[in-house]
C-alpha cells in the first residue's frame, strides 16, 4: 500500500514538474515572438522613414539597408546574444520598409544581403551565418507582402555570394554552402550562378557512340 502511495506521489511530482517547464518554454516563447516582433517594426519604421526622407528609394537602397544591417548586427555582438534573432527580423522589416514606400523588392533583397555580408564583416562576425538569416528574413517579409518570392530568393542568394566574393574564397564558399538548404529553389538558383563544369563534346560522342554499339551487339 505504502509503495503504491510512493509511487502515485512520484508521478505527481514528475507531472508538475513536466508542466513546469513546458509552461516556461511557452513564456519564453512568446517573449522572444514579441521581441522579434518589435525588431521587426523598429527596422521597418526606420527604413520607411528613412527613404521617405531621402525621396530616391532606388539609389538610397543599399546605403540604408547597409546601415540599418551593420547597426544590428554591432548591436546584438556587444550584447553577445540574439545575432541570429535580430539579423533575420532586421532584414524582415527592411524589406517591409521598403515595401511600404512602393520600392523594389527584388533590388532590396540584393542590397540587403549586400549589406549584412559587409556589415558582418567588418566586424568580425559569422558572415555565413549572418547570410543565411538575412535570406530567411528578406523571404520570409516577401512571403507576408506578396511579393515574387523566387526572384527575391535568386537576388538575394546572388548579392550575399556577390558580397562574399569580395570578402575571399573561403567567405564565398561558406555563404554558398550554408545557402543551398535555405529557401525552396536556392539549389537552382545557386546552379545558375556558380560556375558549371563543361562537358567535352568528344566526351559526348564518346558516350553516344558507346550506346550505339552496345544497341549493335544487342540486336
Amino acid at each position: 500500500m505504502e509503495e503504491k502511495q510512493t509511487g502515485e506521489r512520484n508521478n505527481v511530482n514528475l507531472g508538475y514538474a513536466g508542466a513546469s517547464v513546458k509552461e516556461g518554454i511557452i513564456r519564453s516563447l512568446k517573449g522572444i515572438n514579441e521581441i522579434e516582433a518589435e525588431i521587426v517594426s523598429l527596422a521597418r519604421n526606420t527604413v520607411g522613414d528613412a527613404l521617405r526622407t531621402t525621396g530616391d528609394v532606388a539609389s538610397e537602397g543599399l546605403s540604408v539597408a547597409t546601415n540599418v544591417m551593420k547597426g544590428a548586427v554591432q548591436a546584438t555582438e556587444e550584447v553577445g546574444t540574439g545575432l541570429i534573432m535580430g539579423t533575420k527580423s532586421v532584414a524582415k522589416g527592411i524589406i517591409m520598409g521598403v515595401s511600404d514606400v512602393g520600392g523594389d523588392l527584388v533590388t532590396a533583397a540584393g542590397q540587403t544581403t549586400r549589406g549584412a555580408v559587409q556589415a558582418a564583416s567588418e566586424i568580425g562576425a559569422d558572415v555565413a551565418m549572418v547570410a543565411r538569416r538575412t535570406v530567411d528574413g528578406v523571404l520570409e517579409a516577401t512571403k507576408e507582402v506578396g511579393g515574387n518570392v523566387e526572384q527575391v530568393a535568386e537576388n538575394a542568394v546572388i548579392g550575399a555570394i556577390e558580397a562574399a566574393g569580395a570578402i575571399g574564397k573561403t567567405a564565398t564558399r561558406s555563404v554558398t554552402e550554408i545557402l543551398m538548404g535555405v529557401a525552396c529553389g536556392a539549389k537552382e538558383v545557386l546552379g545558375s550562378i556558380l560556375p558549371q563544369p563543361s562537358r567535352s563534346p568528344a566526351g559526348s560522342a564518346g558516350a553516344e557512340g558507346g550506346a550505339k554499339e552496345k544497341k549493335s551487339k544487342a540486336e
